[in-house]
């Protein structure tokens, strides 16, 4: 019976209790070895990482700053103790810590790993990736490394980056449930949809199983759609004595699933209860948008503007911090609309070595929140047609047509036939490593500020068809203002209604006097139309195509749903039945367009909207 009461054997049973997950137990044996040995170092360190699971940080800071005393050159305290300080945001001081541990203990993978998300949490991403870059040169198959890497180069919007960090994924080692959940994650969010499903497989049988749940789980499966499997899993981890109710990721997740069955009250309660102790103001903007997207569903307008403007202030203070993007850089996309082409240039295009319409791509363009989406959706139902979600192929096409030392677009005659063949097999190229275009199949290219490249798809591909979808400006301008966009560019444009008018107008002022010179093949398709005469107007969209008529045509939620895999904000809103709820709602918002509404009335006018 004595050895049960030894503090060295206590603290090992303590660490063990730990490794399985027994967080009381383990604690109680920390606290009766401390009895006999108040300095006992086994069992204040487990103790000290029991506190930092239970979120008792302070608690555990204390404890791990107590064992640096006592051992000033032991380097696993100074790197627990800097552990422990993280998510109290004492950074600086974590940061001299970690500093402490590489001096002691020189180089490790761990210690790599956790300084390089300590940088992640003070937004500095070019440090965290430097030091992930390190630990993988010394643990390259290592997933959770691997994942880390790659969540940060995403979170930094490098997602070419992040893609080639996870390119080979099933050799990793160490593919726990939990970090092939965030692998999956990622993997959906950037569109690589052929990559993550073995992935999404292997979590669902995990699931069956009834292993180890994570939040990660849920929002991949809210992510693609599995919600019978995300409420699942969600409850199994709420059903946790250990689980924190007041975990951001966790309210973010129980959130989703609320608003996904309409209970937007109880959405709103939870995501006020996490905000009162969220007190970064850079990541804010995460909790902030959905909580006016329910805000806005339960009708209490003025809060969910009001909820908006901080939801875009912290969002673009974040992209100042992180980024360097302040926000009165220009955008990249709407800086395609101060130059148009030369009427002489296009004059002299000759289009004889053009692919035909049938072996070109059809286009689908407009201004963001327009329904694309929609559109994809319906089109990616035919059997000769395949989508690929939304990519950044025809911006790399217009880089490689400035590669070739012209100006753009004015000079884009001077491109030889040659070199306009390059340009076309770099662009399919990149589709083949996104979607597989079988034989006798179109391919959709649908990417809404495409419509700011309309000189150098009627360059490239001049037999293309081009759909532009067309809403009510009003409406597609609070729909983007209510939307959290991760690019840069577009939160950037979108961070309130006058500058978003304005981009707006930019956009299509653009478009118009660009058109009437390429005489491209372009329809226009109002969404207010589509979704009233839904039958109708798929009709005519098959008709501009020359597509024969497939009823496929006319279930586009049903195969959406079936997809599984949808990477536009709209993932969640294109398999529901075809409705008309999103018209006119921007009128409970009326009384803050007066900037606005002038800006966009010329728009209005010309497509018959009523103001």
């Amino acid at each position: 019976m004595s050895a049960v009461y030894d503090p060295d054997t206590l603290a090992q049973l303590a660490a063990r209790d730990l490794q399985n997950r027994q967080i009381v137990e383990a604690e109680a044996k920390c606290l009766r070895a401390l009895s006999s040995n108040r300095e006992h170092r086994g069992a204040l360190n487990v103790l000290g990482m029991v506190l930092h699971a239970q979120g008792r940080h302070e608690d555990a800071v204390r404890v791990f700053h107590a064992l640096t005393q006592f051992e000033p050159r032991n380097a696993e305290y100074w790197g627990n103790f800097a552990t422990a300080l993280r998510p109290t945001r004492r950074y600086e001081a974590a940061l001299e810590a970690y500093e402490r541990a590489l001096q002691l203990g020189g180089v490790s993978v761990n210690l790599l790993y956790n300084i390089g998300v300590l940088h992640v949490d003070r937004c500095d991403y070019a440090s965290a990736t430097d030091f992930f870059s390190r630990a993988l040169e010394l643990a390259p198959a290592d997933a959770g490394l691997r994942l880390a890497a790659a969540q940060c180069s995403h979170d930094a919007m490098r997602n070419e980056e992040a893609l080639q960090l996870l390119v080979d994924w099933p050799q990793f080692i160490g593919l726990t449930p939990e970090i092939l959940a965030g692998i999956a994650h990622l993997l959906v969010t950037m569109g690589e949809t052929r990559r993550a499903e073995p992935a999404l497989t292997q979590l669902l049988d995990t699931s069956r199983r009834g292993e180890p749940p994570s939040v990660r789980m849920v929002r991949v499966f809210e992510r693609t759609n599995r919600l019978t499997e995300a409420r699942a899993v969600l409850e199994r981890i709420k059903s946790d004595p250990l689980s924190d109710s007041r975990d951001p990721d966790l309210v973010l997740a129980e959130t989703l699933l609320a608003q996904r069955s309409g209970a937007h009250e109880e959405a709103r309660r939870l995501l006020a209860l996490v905000l009162e102790h969220q007190d970064d103001f850079l990541r804010r903007h995460h909790l902030l948008f959905p909580l006016a997207k329910s805000l806005d569903s339960l009708e209490r307008w003025d809060e969910a503007y009001a909820t908006l403007e901080e939801a875009h202030h912290s969002q673009v203070t974040f992209l100042a911090t992180a980024l360097g993007r302040q926000a009165s850089e220009s955008s990249p996309a709407m800086d395609l609309a101060r130059a148009g082409c030369d009427p002489q240039d296009v004059a002299a295009w000759d289009d004889r070595e053009a692919p035909g319409v049938e072996d070109s791509p059809i286009f689908i363009v407009a201004f963001p929140r327009s329904g694309t989406t929609l559109l994809e959706q319906i089109l990616d139902a035919h059997p000769d047609l395949r989508s690929m979600d939304e990519t950044p192929f025809l911006k790399r096409a217009l880089d490689d047509a400035r590669g070739c030392g012209v100006r753009y677009p004015a000079e884009l005659g001077k491109l030889s036939a040659a070199q306009l063949e390059e340009i076309r097999a770099h662009y399919w190229e990149q589709v083949r490593s996104k979607v597989e275009v079988q034989r006798g199949q179109r391919l959709v290219d649908k990417n809404p500020l495409n419509m700011m490249r309309l000189p150098l798809i009627r360059r490239l591909f001049p037999h293309a068809r081009t759909v532009l979808a067309v809403r009510h400006p009003c409406d597609t301008v609070l729909s983007c203002f209510q939307q959290q966009f991760r690019a840069p560019d577009l939160a950037l444009i979108c961070r309130d209604l006058p500058t978003l008018a304005q981009n707006f107008r930019t956009a299509f002022d653009f478009w118009y006097a660009q058109l009437p010179l390429l005489g491209a093949a372009t329809l226009e398709v109002r969404y207010e139309r589509l979704v009233a005469d839904f039958a109708a107007e798929v009709r005519r969209l098959a008709d501009f195509l020359l597509l024969p008529w497939d009823d496929a045509l006319l279930s586009p939620g049903e195969h959406a749903r079936a997809k599984g895999y949808i990477s536009t904000p709209s993932y969640s809103q294109v398999i529901q039945p075809i409705h008309r709820k999103s018209v006119g709602r921007w009128r409970p918002y009326a009384g803050h367009f007066t900037e606005a509404l002038p800006l966009l009335m010329p728009l209005i006018e010309r497509w018959g909207y009523a103001a």
